[in-house]
């Protein structure tokens, strides 16, 4: 059993990798033995994985999730730190940085997208740079908005899920947002408009696609 804890994050493997090309280990070593590797050294590990993520949201209290995912797929890391050697996302979420992402195309309202999102020990995207929002925004059907993880339930300050600060000069309106039209846009999306993706707030209880963000795992 592998042991590895990361950014508050733990993954305990149950099973063997179904991969073995780990040629900077001992030749003697069961995971030692040759095998073939693509030239993007991106591997597709087919393993369970128990992983338990610590999640502070709104309330301030600690949540935990525990989740199975069966497949995940590894990009190997060129650092001089071993015991971080693979990167990596659950299948069908896409890697930008130091973050997993998974677009749901099913809509719902901001809760119940924040709930699918934390079901996957997740939660909705936050937004710090322009280079992550053209990221995702490639991705995304320009005909549809997605919810993101910011809110203004108080109506006196706009607040990230993740508890991150919310930086005025780090974020992405469209001309005339937000707005909060009749006094009841507490919610925001991303949408394409004028050419453009950018933010807009909206009611909360509007049905929409969403995005969903996770921390990588590192084994």
């Amino acid at each position: 059993r592998f042991l590895h804890n990361t950014f508050s994050e733990n993954i305990y493997i149950n099973k063997s990798l179904l991969v073995n090309d780990f040629s900077d280990m001992d030749a003697d070593s069961p995971r030692g033995k040759k095998a073939f590797c693509p030239e993007n050294e991106l591997f597709l590990f087919c393993f369970t994985a128990l992983f338990q993520k610590h999640s502070q949201f709104l309330d301030e209290k600690a949540i935990t999730k525990e989740l199975n995912y069966t497949e995940l797929e590894c990009t190997k890391q060129h650092s001089l730190s071993k015991d971080k050697v693979w990167s990596c996302c659950p299948k069908d979420w896409k890697p930008f940085s130091s973050h997993c992402y998974f677009t749901s195309n099913d809509s719902a309202s901001w809760s119940e997208s924040e709930e699918k999102c934390s079901s996957m020990g997740a939660h909705l995207m936050v937004i710090h740079s322009q280079e992550e929002q053209d990221f995702i925004t490639k991705t995304l059907d320009p005909k549809a908005a997605y919810y993101i993880g910011l809110l203004d339930a108080s109506h006196r300050q706009w607040r990230w899920v993740d508890q991150t600060p919310y930086n005025e000069s780090a974020t992405f309106w469209h001309p005339g947002e937000p707005n909060n039209d009749k006094n009841n846009e507490e919610c925001v999306v991303i949408r394409h408009l004028s050419s453009k993706w950018d933010w807009n707030d909206i009611p909360c209880n509007c049905m929409r696609k969403s995005v969903c963000q996770m921390k990588k795992i590192y084994l």
